[in-house]
């Protein structure tokens, strides 16, 4: 499977080990980021950070959902991810979404999460302009997760005060609501 795809895509003019390797570093900046998203989402308290908490959760999970998309296609692409951790964590694409030295501080936290999301949307576009034309499947799962990253973006930018987005409350519950464009690619 790994030589087909490989080859296609090599054949289509992308330099598919590059590829793989953004991939990699994407999977790894969505695992460490539902990792330091989970501390952030506790640490959401008081009046302000409980206002937060339901969207920051939604990003949390669907980071989640990023990484469970990425893997396989690594593979499919001969790649594969470290089997160490620590390792895995120090290749990510984007720096880690630490809790700021005052958790207290809603607009440090917002200042976090913006940065991780932005971060995020400039590494899901690169791949998406390497991909698009040449590689549909890789294409089609980085865009899903793009307009993923982007609705995260807007939401936490809203919070900052930068201006309205446009983006609305999802609706539903479960991958009918967290996900709705990366859930075709998940196991369910």
């Amino acid at each position: 499977m790994a030589r087909v795809a490989r080859e296609i895509v090599q054949k289509a003019g992308v330099d598919v080990d590059k590829l793989v390797d953004l991939l990699i570093r994407n999977a790894s900046a969505e695992l460490t980021t539902y990792y330091y998203y989970t501390i952030l989402r506790v640490n959401l308290i008081g009046l302000d950070g409980e206002g937060l908490k339901e969207i920051t959760e939604d990003a949390r999970i669907e980071d989640r959902n990023h990484f469970e998309a990425l893997v396989p296609r690594i593979y499919e692409l001969g790649g594969k991810i470290p089997d160490d951790m620590k390792a895995f964590h120090d290749l990510s694409a984007c720096p880690p979404a630490h809790l700021p030295k005052d958790p207290t501080d809603i607009k440090a936290m917002l200042q976090v999460l913006v940065s991780a999301e932005r971060c995020a949307i400039a590494g899901y576009n690169a791949i998406c302009n390497m991909t698009a034309g040449k590689d549909h499947r890789t294409y089609d799962i980085s865009l899903a997760i793009l307009h993923e990253e982007v609705e995260h973006e807007a939401w936490f930018s809203e919070f900052l005060g930068e201006g309205p987005s446009g983006h609305f409350r999802r609706q539903g519950t479960g991958f009918q609501r967290n996900s709705p464009y990366v859930s075709k690619f998940l196991i369910q």
